[in-house]
């Protein structure tokens, strides 16, 4: 009977929505990966991936997000635990260690970090409420829960999930409720770190050092573009190319010079969505956003109609995650935000990404397939 009613509760039009937005990834990663000896090994391992990734979706629905809940903290030290083995036998790619070697596959930590701290941040907040908000020293716990992830990500180093965390975690804090004086404080200190980041020589040059040198050149890439085309900007550039030639409808399926030529780097990862814009133009690149968007506007209603605040802080977390990866990965592609490593849901080739990707929307329709059931 409770499985009945489960059923006839979960969004179907969004589950619809969610595989398609990964068949898209899939015909992306297809014609971005193709060879002159046919389909890539890397097409079939994203297959197998988002098939494993939608199995994973409809089981994150059996169990009721409350008992997630109370193993948030259990999942978020596991989390602590892979992040720490990657800094001793993490395998090394493109100048970062950030995978754990299993077999001929690779597992990325930090994915997984960044929705066991959604799932941690949740249980304490809907654990620990205060009447009027949240005042600074409320936010020491949350902070080091954010903190101790923060800087194994940064070790690796991977700055775009780092991004991630820091963003994610301030939406889920302001969603729990923090107290005008709280968010005026945290203004004015960061007005005066950024202050003395910016205004002194010594401090700014001594953070600049601190940078690895790729991140240096991606950020001096992003302030200047033409400076290096054809090194610390090639990325972006070529990226704006292929998003600008497929104009209205796009040059079509595996017909995008600048992917099936191999001018755009990472062009299965990061850049996917400049394939797609070459390929299906601005019309097929804006259909996918389209798609995006009901998306997080159902997760947004899940949130909003969530019956408890366990729920609500669960799901407004996922929605932030997800909402921050569409956005900063297409502001990659189009060159408005800086290169920072980050996927798009769903549609960039990695298992890691794919799987926790998949299992946070199972969890997000967990939510609200529950909104309307008096019992757990």
């Amino acid at each position: 009977m409770l499985e009945r009613r489960l059923l006839s509760n979960v969004p179907w039009g969004m589950v619809v929505l969610i595989i398609g937005i990964s068949m898209v990834g899939l015909t992306a990663v297809y014609s971005a990966t193709y060879t002159a000896h046919g389909p890539s090994s890397l097409f079939t391992k994203q297959t197998i991936w988002v098939c494993l990734g939608i199995t994973v979706m409809f089981a994150a629905l059996i169990p009721d997000y409350h008992t997630v809940g109370r193993y948030a903290y259990v999942l978020y030290a596991l989390s602590l635990v892979f992040l720490l083995l990657v800094a001793f036998v993490g395998k090394t790619g493109m100048g970062a260690q950030r995978w754990l070697p299993i077999g001929s596959f690779a597992f990325q930590p930090s994915e997984f970090a960044k929705l066991s701290l959604v799932l941690a941040l949740a249980r304490y907040f809907a654990e620990d409420p205060r009447r009027g908000g949240y005042e600074l020293k409320d936010l020491l716990v949350p902070g080091t829960m954010l903190v101790v992830p923060l800087v194994l990500v940064m070790k690796q180093p991977d700055l775009g999930t780092a991004l991630m965390l820091v963003f994610t975690s301030t939406l889920i804090v302001i969603l729990a409720g923090i107290r005008f004086k709280t968010v005026m404080t945290i203004v004015v200190l960061g007005a005066f770190v950024a202050s003395v980041v910016f205004l002194v020589p010594p401090v700014r040059h001594k953070i600049w050092k601190s940078l690895k040198p790729y991140q240096q050149r991606r950020i001096t890439a992003f302030i200047n573009p033409s400076s290096d085309p054809l090194g610390s900007g090639y990325h972006a550039t070529q990226a704006k190319i292929a998003v600008g030639s497929g104009q209205t409808t796009g040059k079509g399926f595996r017909r995008g010079t600048q992917s099936q030529m191999a001018f755009l780097p990472e062009r299965h990862t990061d850049f996917i969505f400049a394939v797609i814009a070459e390929e299906r133009g601005f019309i097929g690149s804006s259909f996918l956003i389209v798609l995006y968007v009901i998306v997080l506007l159902v997760g947004l209603d899940a949130a909003k109609s969530a019956k408890d605040k366990m729920g609500t802080l669960m799901a407004g977390g996922i929605v932030s995650m997800l909402t921050l990866y569409v956005f900063i990965n297409i502001g990659m592609a189009l060159g408005i935000l800086p290169v920072v490593g980050v996927p798009l849901p769903l549609v960039s080739y990695g298992g890691t990404s794919i799987i926790t990707t998949f299992l946070a929307i199972g969890l997000l329709l967990n939510i609200r397939s529950r909104r309307f059931m008096l019992f757990y």
